[in-house]
């Protein structure tokens, strides 16, 4: 009988004497202590790295406990490795004197890394705005490329279905991502102005549809009425910017509306007045009781002038 042409994979005695246990560690991710100067942070990582309180008191946790939990990087080219996920615990371990981090190596590549990267930090307490739109932003544009398919009917469709995944990871609505994705059309100024809660996050996107150069002269207008819109004032600064007629006088007259259409408000709650009064007086009392000694008050005042 003629010997069979086709070759045979035969098992290789290291194979044939390795025990499961072997086989079981070497699919394992191992954990590898990596000195913290070889470790270079996610090329346009979103996410902001503070000494704040948290990072101080991490720090703490790190000089008592160590670090128990390992961060994710990759090797870059040039040396070293990139981190994906674990900035801030580098820092913390910085402010602890470490000089090495537990580290889980992966070859991941740049879409895989940029998905993972914003996973891991997505769901943080205290995330800014600016740190959500460009994190959504870096995820749907890598996951596009993963998955680019030439079947789509448009370009809005695809946007639709990548804001639907990307909300869908981070438990908010495809149209809310899309909103958080608006932020990074404004001027690094406007957005620190929404970081600090000085523009409400609503009138923010409106914002953002207006030219870089009319966000520019927003600001001037805003400082010179020491005002900020409201939503209504934003949705019609951005009607006149796609009109084509907001000018730096038409910004002016919409942000000085606040200050001449409002009059000064003074409210006094019952809560904070019960404490002056009888429990028996009901709010109509305690009015009137307030009004008879304003006047006492403003009739003495008067007396005084006159002497």
């Amino acid at each position: 009988m003629k010997p069979s042409g086709r070759n045979l994979n035969l098992t290789s005695y290291d194979e044939i004497f390795q025990t499961e246990e072997n086989r079981i560690e070497a699919t394992q991710e191992k954990v590898i202590d990596i000195p913290l100067t070889d470790l270079h942070p996610f090329k346009n990582h979103p996410f902001k790295v503070t000494d704040d309180e948290s990072m101080l008191e991490t720090a703490e946790s790190f000089t008592k406990h160590g670090v128990l939990v390992p961060v994710i990087a990759r090797p870059r080219e040039e040396g070293g490795y990139e981190l994906i996920s674990g900035h801030r615990r580098k820092r913390a371990s910085e402010l602890a004197g470490k000089e090495t981090l537990p580290c889980i190596v992966r070859n991941l590549d740049n879409d895989a890394a940029t998905i993972i990267m914003v996973d891991s930090n997505i769901q943080r307490e205290n995330i800014l705005p600016s740190e959500r739109a460009f994190a959504f932003k870096l995820k749907m544009e890598a996951i596009k490329r993963q998955g680019a398919r030439s079947d789509l009917t448009s370009t809005q469709v695809a946007q639709k279905l990548l804001a639907v995944k990307v909300g869908d990871d981070a438990g908010i609505s495809k149209d809310q991502v899309r909103r958080f994705i608006r932020l990074t059309e404004l001027v690094p100024e406007l957005l620190d102005m929404v970081d600090a809660k000085k523009i409400a996050f609503n009138p923010a996107v409106e914002l953002s549809y207006l030219m870089s150069h009319e966000q520019v002269q927003l600001m001037e207008a805003m400082d010179m009425e020491q005002a900020t819109p409201s939503l209504s004032q934003a949705q019609r600064l951005k009607k006149y910017s796609q009109d084509g007629k907001l000018t730096f006088d038409v910004m002016t007259s919409i942000m000085s509306e606040d200050k001449k259409g409002e009059p000064d408000k003074v409210t006094l709650t019952g809560e904070k007045l019960k404490k002056y009064f009888p429990k028996s007086y009901t709010p109509q009392q305690m009015e009137e009781t307030i009004i008879k000694l304003l006047e006492g008050w403003s009739r003495k005042r008067q007396q005084s002038h006159e002497r």
